[in-house]
């Protein structure tokens, strides 16, 4: 008996019992990435919910008052310069997206479907803007659009004008043709990816069974490649609703948006808890539109189909 004791496994027991949950494909893959998983919910949960924990706070100058409250949030919805704002921002926002969408699914499809042995070249020249500063690129507009510009001087020359034009810059067109140039390159690229991936013996068989190049871009190669439209048109819209540099830059008091107002509660009106309310009602607001968007991209492609 002793020897028989000593010779068996002490642990084979418990290790056979632990097996299916400890070495499972998912238990090792949970391990795997829970580090990071944690890590990432650190970075950006937490600091969501400080946000959300201020907005419902007041503040009297340096001293928080703890005290729930919904104040806040009635200003941020109430108040026709945070309303006015946030209405402006979300304008903007869907007007830089859809005019940034419109003018990156051509290059795009170019460079996808006649780009041949070129393509990487054409991919690395688009990203070539992305060199210099976002600070620069927005300065330059400033220089292109302004009184004594090149804009204003090339219509000049061209006797389109008699004098320079103020109505180019510090308004809400500024800041429009601003933000779609910046974010050109973002909606290239998954618009560009999602090309990619549409077969393209489809295309062939649609122009077999007889339907033109319009018909069957708009039967095939639209509704297949809606993916990256979707998310070329989220990763612009998202962002560009937060921006505050461009509006200050070139926006003027017409194009000036919500993030502006959120920056200087935080700021010179060292009022955080508005600025948290305002920050909140924007997400949101920003979060209900993205889902909309989404699913009127969903429903236009299936009317497509």
């Amino acid at each position: 008996m002793t020897a028989a004791a000593e010779g068996s496994p002490p642990f084979r027991v418990t290790g056979a019992r632990r097996s299916p949950l400890l070495q499972s494909e998912a238990a090792q893959g949970f391990a795997l990435i829970s580090p990071t998983f944690l890590y990432a919910l650190i970075l950006l949960v937490l600091p969501i919910l400080v946000v959300i924990a201020h907005s419902f706070w007041t503040q009297d100058y340096l001293t928080i008052d703890h005290t729930f409250t919904l104040e806040n949030y009635r200003i941020a919805l109430t108040e026709p310069i945070y309303r006015d704002l946030l209405w402006r921002s979300l304008y903007i926002s869907l007007t830089v997206s859809l005019l940034t969408v419109a003018l990156a699914y051509p290059i795009a499809y170019f460079i996808s479907f006649h780009g041949g042995r070129h393509k990487s070249l054409w991919l690395f020249l688009i990203t070539i803007p992305f060199w210099t500063s976002y600070l620069l690129r927005v300065m330059s507009w400033k220089v292109i659009l302004g009184y004594n510009g090149v804009l204003n001087s090339g219509l000049m020359g061209l006797g389109v004008i008699d004098e320079p034009s103020t109505a180019l810059l510090y308004n809400s067109s500024a800041v429009i043709i601003t933000l779609t140039h910046a974010w050109a390159t973002f909606a290239i690229l998954p618009i560009f990816v999602s090309l990619e991936k549409v077969d393209r013996t489809l295309v062939e068989a649609a122009t077999d069974l007889g339907d033109g190049p319009a018909r069957s871009f708009l039967r095939v190669t639209l509704p297949l490649s809606a993916p990256g439209v979707i998310s070329a048109a989220l990763i612009v819209m998202i962002p560009t609703v937060g921006d505050y540099v461009t509006p200050k830059l070139v926006g003027g008091k017409a194009g000036v948006m919500i993030a502006n107002a959120i920056q200087a509660q935080f700021g010179k009106a060292s009022n955080w808890p508005l600025g948290a309310a305002l920050s909140v009602t924007t997400m949101v607001i920003v979060s209900l539109m993205a889902g909309a968007t989404v699913l009127v991209i969903r429903a236009l492609q299936r009317l497509a189909r």
